[in-house]
Protein backbone atom coordinates (compact mmCIF):
# COMPACT_ATOMS: atom_id res chain seq x y z
CA UNK A 1 0.00 0.00 0.00
CA UNK A 2 1.69 3.48 -1.03
CA UNK A 3 0.69 6.84 0.51
CA UNK A 4 -1.13 9.19 -2.24
CA UNK A 5 1.26 12.13 -3.29
CA UNK A 6 0.70 15.56 -4.90
CA UNK A 7 1.24 16.32 -8.26
CA UNK A 8 3.63 19.08 -9.39
CA UNK A 9 2.41 22.31 -8.84
CA UNK A 10 -0.49 21.62 -6.87
CA UNK A 11 -1.00 23.78 -3.69
CA UNK A 12 -1.76 21.92 -0.65
CA UNK A 13 -3.53 22.84 2.59
CA UNK A 14 -2.60 22.22 6.29
CA UNK A 15 -4.75 20.20 8.14
CA UNK A 16 -5.89 23.44 10.94
CA UNK A 17 -3.56 22.45 13.58
CA UNK A 18 -2.64 26.01 14.80
CA UNK A 19 -6.82 26.81 14.60
CA UNK A 20 -7.38 29.86 17.72
CA UNK A 21 -8.88 28.50 21.26
CA UNK A 22 -11.54 27.83 21.79
CA UNK A 23 -13.70 26.83 24.78
CA UNK A 24 -14.13 23.11 24.21
CA UNK A 25 -12.10 20.38 22.90
CA UNK A 26 -12.84 16.66 22.61
CA UNK A 27 -9.84 14.21 22.19
CA UNK A 28 -10.68 10.99 21.19
CA UNK A 29 -7.65 8.30 20.24
CA UNK A 30 -9.10 4.73 18.98
CA UNK A 31 -7.34 1.50 17.54
CA UNK A 32 -7.64 0.36 14.55
CA UNK A 33 -9.04 -3.71 14.43
CA UNK A 34 -7.24 -5.62 11.95
CA UNK A 35 -8.69 -6.48 8.52
CA UNK A 36 -9.23 -5.26 4.90
CA UNK A 37 -12.56 -3.85 5.72
CA UNK A 38 -11.99 -1.75 8.35
CA UNK A 39 -9.16 -0.08 7.15
CA UNK A 40 -11.16 0.70 4.23
CA UNK A 41 -13.63 2.08 6.50
CA UNK A 42 -10.87 4.43 8.05
CA UNK A 43 -9.44 5.54 4.52
CA UNK A 44 -12.90 6.25 3.41
CA UNK A 45 -13.54 8.73 6.13
CA UNK A 46 -10.14 10.46 5.69
CA UNK A 47 -11.38 11.68 2.15
CA UNK A 48 -15.16 12.75 3.57
CA UNK A 49 -14.19 14.27 6.90
CA UNK A 50 -13.67 18.08 6.19
CA UNK A 51 -17.14 17.40 4.01
CA UNK A 52 -18.85 15.78 7.11
CA UNK A 53 -16.91 18.96 9.57
CA UNK A 54 -18.33 21.15 7.38
CA UNK A 55 -21.78 19.54 7.77
CA UNK A 56 -21.67 19.93 11.36
CA UNK A 57 -19.69 23.09 11.52
CA UNK A 58 -22.83 25.04 9.37
CA UNK A 59 -24.69 24.68 12.50
CA UNK A 60 -23.05 27.87 14.04
CA UNK A 61 -20.32 28.82 11.72
CA UNK A 62 -18.81 31.65 14.04
CA UNK A 63 -18.46 28.71 16.92
CA UNK A 64 -15.30 27.85 14.72
CA UNK A 65 -15.67 24.00 14.79
CA UNK A 66 -12.36 21.86 13.60
CA UNK A 67 -10.56 19.05 13.79
CA UNK A 68 -7.14 17.16 13.41
CA UNK A 69 -6.81 13.63 12.33
CA UNK A 70 -3.41 12.35 13.09
CA UNK A 71 -2.28 8.47 12.49
CA UNK A 72 -0.01 6.43 14.58
CA UNK A 73 2.97 4.29 13.54
CA UNK A 74 2.17 1.06 13.65
CA UNK A 75 -1.52 2.49 11.74
CA UNK A 76 0.23 4.35 8.89
CA UNK A 77 1.96 1.22 7.90
CA UNK A 78 -1.16 -0.57 7.73
CA UNK A 79 -3.47 2.06 6.40
CA UNK A 80 -0.64 3.92 4.01
CA UNK A 81 2.47 1.84 3.69
CA UNK A 82 5.46 3.75 1.75
CA UNK A 83 6.67 6.07 1.97
CA UNK A 84 5.88 7.02 5.96
CA UNK A 85 6.92 10.61 7.39
CA UNK A 86 10.68 10.49 8.37
CA UNK A 87 10.22 11.10 12.02
CA UNK A 88 7.34 8.71 13.09
CA UNK A 89 7.89 6.12 15.21
CA UNK A 90 6.11 5.03 18.40
CA UNK A 91 6.25 7.24 21.47
CA UNK A 92 8.95 6.39 23.64
CA UNK A 93 8.48 5.52 27.25
CA UNK A 94 10.53 7.23 29.62
CA UNK A 95 11.47 5.98 33.56
CA UNK A 96 13.56 7.93 35.63
CA UNK A 97 13.07 7.04 39.56
CA UNK A 98 9.20 7.06 40.43
CA UNK A 99 8.34 9.32 37.20
CA UNK A 100 6.97 7.34 34.10
CA UNK A 101 6.18 8.67 30.71
CA UNK A 102 3.31 5.63 29.64
CA UNK A 103 3.45 5.10 25.96
CA UNK A 104 -0.23 3.61 25.54
CA UNK A 105 -2.03 1.94 22.31
CA UNK A 106 -3.33 4.70 19.86
CA UNK A 107 -3.44 4.30 16.27
CA UNK A 108 -5.92 7.63 15.18
CA UNK A 109 -6.21 10.40 17.24
CA UNK A 110 -9.07 13.45 16.54
CA UNK A 111 -8.58 16.51 18.22
CA UNK A 112 -11.91 18.09 17.46
CA UNK A 113 -12.21 21.96 18.99
CA UNK A 114 -15.05 24.48 18.88
CA UNK A 115 -16.48 26.88 21.38
CA UNK A 116 -19.86 24.82 21.76
CA UNK A 117 -19.05 21.38 23.09
CA UNK A 118 -22.22 20.29 21.38
CA UNK A 119 -20.85 21.02 17.95
CA UNK A 120 -17.51 18.87 19.19
CA UNK A 121 -19.97 15.85 20.66
CA UNK A 122 -22.04 15.92 17.22
CA UNK A 123 -18.85 15.58 14.89
CA UNK A 124 -17.21 13.03 17.25
CA UNK A 125 -20.75 10.98 16.95
CA UNK A 126 -20.69 11.37 13.28
CA UNK A 127 -17.00 10.29 13.17
CA UNK A 128 -18.12 7.14 15.49
CA UNK A 129 -21.04 6.48 13.33
CA UNK A 130 -18.81 5.97 10.23
CA UNK A 131 -15.84 3.83 11.44
CA UNK A 132 -16.84 2.99 14.95
CA UNK A 133 -17.56 -0.60 13.84
CA UNK A 134 -13.48 -0.42 12.62
CA UNK A 135 -11.87 1.12 15.75
CA UNK A 136 -11.61 0.15 19.59
CA UNK A 137 -11.91 3.36 22.05
CA UNK A 138 -8.63 3.59 23.98
CA UNK A 139 -9.49 7.26 25.35
CA UNK A 140 -11.73 10.14 24.83
CA UNK A 141 -11.57 12.78 26.64
CA UNK A 142 -13.97 16.44 27.08
CA UNK A 143 -11.81 19.48 27.50
CA UNK A 144 -13.11 22.74 28.63
CA UNK A 145 -11.76 26.18 28.76
CA UNK A 146 -10.85 27.01 32.40
CA UNK A 147 -11.20 31.11 33.44
CA UNK A 148 -8.31 32.95 32.49
CA UNK A 149 -6.85 30.06 29.81
CA UNK A 150 -5.55 28.63 33.31
CA UNK A 151 -5.31 24.71 34.07
CA UNK A 152 -6.97 23.69 36.58
CA UNK A 153 -3.39 24.29 39.44
CA UNK A 154 -4.18 28.08 38.72
CA UNK A 155 -1.49 28.87 35.98
CA UNK A 156 -2.08 29.97 32.97
CA UNK A 157 -1.49 27.10 30.10
CA UNK A 158 0.34 27.84 26.66
CA UNK A 159 1.95 31.99 27.38
CA UNK A 160 4.74 31.24 24.92
CA UNK A 161 2.67 29.85 21.94
CA UNK A 162 4.17 31.20 18.87
CA UNK A 163 1.53 33.21 17.09
CA UNK A 164 1.31 33.86 12.76
CA UNK A 165 3.79 32.34 10.94
CA UNK A 166 6.05 31.94 13.60
CA UNK A 167 3.63 29.15 14.22
CA UNK A 168 3.34 27.88 10.87
CA UNK A 169 7.18 27.62 10.50
CA UNK A 170 7.23 26.12 14.29
CA UNK A 171 4.64 22.82 13.34
CA UNK A 172 4.54 22.30 9.55
CA UNK A 173 7.26 20.38 7.74
CA UNK A 174 8.83 21.77 5.07
CA UNK A 175 12.21 20.65 2.29
CA UNK A 176 13.05 18.32 4.97
CA UNK A 177 10.58 16.18 3.86
CA UNK A 178 8.96 17.38 1.00
CA UNK A 179 6.89 14.17 0.22
CA UNK A 180 4.96 15.41 3.70
CA UNK A 181 5.22 18.90 3.63
CA UNK A 182 2.31 20.67 5.28
CA UNK A 183 2.02 17.54 8.05
CA UNK A 184 2.98 18.12 12.04
CA UNK A 185 3.88 15.80 14.68
CA UNK A 186 1.48 15.72 17.85
CA UNK A 187 2.17 14.14 21.20
CA UNK A 188 -0.46 13.75 23.65
CA UNK A 189 -0.21 12.79 27.29
CA UNK A 190 -3.04 12.93 29.90
CA UNK A 191 -1.90 14.10 33.21
CA UNK A 192 -3.88 13.53 36.28
CA UNK A 193 -2.86 15.89 39.47
CA UNK A 194 -2.62 15.42 43.18
CA UNK A 195 -5.18 18.34 43.80
CA UNK A 196 -4.72 17.92 48.11
CA UNK A 197 -0.84 17.96 47.71
CA UNK A 198 -0.43 20.48 45.05
CA UNK A 199 -3.00 23.36 47.24
CA UNK A 200 -1.21 22.38 50.36
CA UNK A 201 1.55 24.46 48.95
CA UNK A 202 2.24 27.88 48.99
CA UNK A 203 1.41 30.09 46.17
CA UNK A 204 5.24 31.26 46.27
CA UNK A 205 6.42 27.68 46.23
CA UNK A 206 4.04 26.74 43.16
CA UNK A 207 5.73 29.69 41.37
CA UNK A 208 8.53 28.19 41.48
CA UNK A 209 7.32 25.17 40.37
CA UNK A 210 6.25 26.38 37.68
CA UNK A 211 8.78 29.31 36.78
CA UNK A 212 5.80 32.18 36.48
CA UNK A 213 3.78 34.20 38.88
CA UNK A 214 0.25 32.73 39.47
CA UNK A 215 -1.96 36.45 39.15
CA UNK A 216 0.17 37.92 36.35
CA UNK A 217 1.80 35.18 34.43
CA UNK A 218 5.02 37.01 34.06
CA UNK A 219 8.09 34.84 33.98
CA UNK A 220 10.32 34.66 37.79
CA UNK A 221 13.56 36.10 36.91
CA UNK A 222 16.63 34.16 36.31
CA UNK A 223 18.12 34.69 39.99
CA UNK A 224 14.60 33.50 41.71
CA UNK A 225 13.43 31.00 38.83
CA UNK A 226 15.19 27.43 39.56
CA UNK A 227 17.11 25.32 36.97
CA UNK A 228 13.87 22.70 37.64
CA UNK A 229 11.14 25.40 36.86
CA UNK A 230 9.03 23.92 34.76
CA UNK A 231 9.43 26.56 32.11
CA UNK A 232 13.09 26.50 32.07
CA UNK A 233 13.30 22.75 31.79
CA UNK A 234 10.75 23.41 28.65
CA UNK A 235 12.32 25.96 26.54
CA UNK A 236 14.41 24.11 23.88
CA UNK A 237 17.44 26.14 22.23
CA UNK A 238 19.14 25.10 19.25
CA UNK A 239 21.91 27.29 17.57
CA UNK A 240 21.43 29.91 19.58
CA UNK A 241 17.47 30.14 18.95
CA UNK A 242 14.38 28.79 20.63
CA UNK A 243 12.67 26.29 19.04
CA UNK A 244 8.98 26.46 19.75
CA UNK A 245 5.90 24.20 19.52
CA UNK A 246 2.17 25.21 19.87
CA UNK A 247 0.22 23.35 22.82
CA UNK A 248 -3.83 23.48 22.82
CA UNK A 249 -3.75 22.01 26.38
CA UNK A 250 -7.03 21.71 27.83
CA UNK A 251 -8.53 20.71 31.87
CA UNK A 252 -10.97 17.99 32.14
CA UNK A 253 -12.04 16.23 35.20
CA UNK A 254 -15.13 14.49 37.17
CA UNK A 255 -15.33 16.10 40.58
CA UNK A 256 -17.38 13.47 41.92
CA UNK A 257 -14.15 10.40 41.21
CA UNK A 258 -11.92 13.24 42.15
CA UNK A 259 -9.83 13.37 39.26
CA UNK A 260 -8.50 16.60 37.80
CA UNK A 261 -6.59 16.67 34.69
CA UNK A 262 -4.68 17.94 32.20
CA UNK A 263 -5.06 16.83 28.46
CA UNK A 264 -1.58 17.81 27.18
CA UNK A 265 -1.32 18.49 23.29
CA UNK A 266 1.29 19.63 21.31
CA UNK A 267 2.05 20.22 17.87
CA UNK A 268 5.98 20.96 16.53
CA UNK A 269 7.56 20.30 12.92
CA UNK A 270 9.74 17.67 14.62
CA UNK A 271 9.25 14.98 17.57
CA UNK A 272 12.45 15.78 18.72
CA UNK A 273 11.46 19.03 20.16
CA UNK A 274 8.39 17.54 22.64
CA UNK A 275 10.71 14.53 23.32
CA UNK A 276 13.63 16.68 24.38
CA UNK A 277 11.19 18.54 26.79
CA UNK A 278 9.68 15.30 28.18
CA UNK A 279 13.50 13.89 28.61
CA UNK A 280 14.15 17.20 30.88
CA UNK A 281 10.81 17.31 32.64
CA UNK A 282 11.51 13.35 33.44
CA UNK A 283 14.98 12.86 33.35
CA UNK A 284 16.46 16.41 34.55
CA UNK A 285 18.65 18.56 32.68
CA UNK A 286 21.05 17.89 34.26
CA UNK A 287 19.76 14.36 35.24
CA UNK A 288 18.31 14.24 38.70
CA UNK A 289 16.99 18.30 38.23
CA UNK A 290 13.52 17.24 37.13
CA UNK A 291 10.39 19.52 36.99
CA UNK A 292 8.89 19.01 40.35
CA UNK A 293 5.55 19.71 38.84
CA UNK A 294 6.10 15.61 38.65
CA UNK A 295 5.51 15.19 42.27
CA UNK A 296 1.88 16.21 41.99
CA UNK A 297 0.98 14.91 38.61
CA UNK A 298 1.72 11.70 36.60
CA UNK A 299 1.06 10.89 32.82
CA UNK A 300 -1.30 8.06 32.19
CA UNK A 301 -0.92 7.82 28.55
CA UNK A 302 1.20 8.93 25.88
CA UNK A 303 1.19 9.10 22.02
CA UNK A 304 2.93 10.05 19.18
CA UNK A 305 1.16 10.98 15.70
CA UNK A 306 1.49 12.50 12.36
CA UNK A 307 -0.99 14.84 11.02
CA UNK A 308 -0.97 15.03 6.89
CA UNK A 309 -1.83 17.65 5.26
CA UNK A 310 -5.57 18.32 4.52
CA UNK A 311 -4.45 17.49 0.71
CA UNK A 312 -3.27 14.05 1.70
CA UNK A 313 -6.24 13.04 3.33
CA UNK A 314 -8.68 14.02 0.33
CA UNK A 315 -6.25 12.18 -1.78
CA UNK A 316 -6.77 8.94 -0.43
CA UNK A 317 -8.67 6.46 -1.75
CA UNK A 318 -11.40 4.42 -0.51
CA UNK A 319 -11.29 0.63 -1.98
CA UNK A 320 -7.72 0.55 -2.38
CA UNK A 321 -4.77 2.39 -1.73
CA UNK A 322 -2.87 4.59 -4.21
CA UNK A 323 -0.08 4.03 -5.66
CA UNK A 324 2.53 6.91 -4.30
CA UNK A 325 4.48 9.32 -7.30
CA UNK A 326 7.74 9.69 -5.41
CA UNK A 327 9.38 11.37 -8.16
CA UNK A 328 6.96 14.31 -7.56
CA UNK A 329 8.55 17.78 -7.11
CA UNK A 330 7.86 19.15 -3.46
CA UNK A 331 4.14 20.60 -2.91
CA UNK A 332 3.72 23.98 -1.89
CA UNK A 333 2.24 24.13 1.47
CA UNK A 334 0.07 26.86 3.01
CA UNK A 335 -2.05 27.39 5.94
CA UNK A 336 -5.59 26.18 6.27
CA UNK A 337 -7.72 28.93 5.56
CA UNK A 338 -9.98 27.73 8.51
CA UNK A 339 -6.42 27.71 10.47
CA UNK A 340 -5.83 31.56 9.71
CA UNK A 341 -5.72 33.47 12.63
CA UNK A 342 -7.33 36.72 12.97
CA UNK A 343 -5.15 39.44 15.52
CA UNK A 344 -7.26 39.26 18.36
CA UNK A 345 -5.37 39.41 21.23
CA UNK A 346 -6.28 36.05 22.46
CA UNK A 347 -2.90 33.45 23.23
CA UNK A 348 -2.96 31.57 19.45
CA UNK A 349 -2.81 28.16 19.97
CA UNK A 350 -0.45 25.21 22.31
CA UNK A 351 9.39 0.25 14.58
CA UNK A 352 11.40 2.24 17.10
CA UNK A 353 10.03 1.30 20.25
CA UNK A 354 12.94 2.46 22.36
CA UNK A 355 12.58 3.55 26.04
CA UNK A 356 14.92 5.60 27.78
CA UNK A 357 15.72 4.31 31.69
CA UNK A 358 17.20 6.63 34.26
CA UNK A 359 16.93 5.34 37.56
Amino acid sequence: MNSPNQASGIVGFAQPVAAPLTRAAIFLVVTLKPGFEHRRTVRSLCGDLATVMRAVGFRDIEAGLSCVVGFGSDAWDRLFGAPRPVELHVFREIHAGTRHAVSTPGDLLFHIRAKRMDLCFELATQITARIGHAVSPEDEVHGFRYFDDRDLIGFVDGTENPRGQEAVDAVLVGEEDPTFAGGSYVIVQKYLHDMDGWNALSSEEQERIIGRKKLSDIELDDSSKPTSAHSALTTIVEGGKEIKILRDNMPFGRASQGEFGTYFIGYSRSPRTIEQMLENMFIGRPPGNYDRLLDFSRAVTGCLFFVPSATFLEAVAEDQPAVADTSAAPTVIEPSPSGRRENDGSLDIGSLKGEISHE
